[in-house]
């Protein structure tokens, strides 16, 4: 009985800690707009910063042309992308740190509109790790601001 007790104690601990951790992981903040308004200033929040937007992926557009090809109609998105940049400053800060720390960049936010809540709009980043050396988790706490300040412009 006391196993049982213990199994099913860590089972819930397990299902905490995993809410917990995708919470830690992303950020993100809620604007009730138009969806191209809000992409509009997501765009210039990245540029007002110095930056420049090197890709964007229309990522709701996709999912609804596959949907079919792989047995879905449950549409999710109706409007879903992400953008990434990189800054050169903060970047060789996060490298001179570590070197394996190339794999955080680039930097991306992304924004999206469900289908079943038109109007509201999430915008946000997933936040860097915070490990390694002291250097790179300096490194990492100013990129975590940096994008944080980014997607806040946008929602304000």
């Amino acid at each position: 009985m006391l196993r049982l007790l213990f199994a099913v104690l860590l089972l819930l601990g397990c299902g905490l800690s995993a809410e917990r951790t995708q919470a830690q992981e992303l950020r993100t903040y809620t604007k009730a707009a138009a969806f191209d308004d809000v992409k509009f200033e997501l765009n210039n929040a990245i540029i007002a910063k110095g930056l420049v937007v090197e890709a964007t992926g229309a990522i709701g557009a996709m999912l609804a042309r596959t949907g079919a090809d792989v047995g879905s109609t449950k549409p999710i998105y109706k409007n879903a992308e992400y953008m990434t940049f990189c800054s050169a400053i903060y970047s060789r800060r996060m490298m001179e740190a570590d070197p394996g720390n190339v794999g955080y960049c680039p930097y991306v936010v992304f924004i999206y509109e469900r289908e079943d809540k038109p109007g509201e709009i999430v915008v946000g980043f997933r936040r860097p790790p915070q490990t390694g050396s002291e250097a790179s988790r300096k490194a990492f706490a100013d990129i975590d601001k940096l994008l944080d300040d980014i997607v806040r412009e946008a929602t304000q």
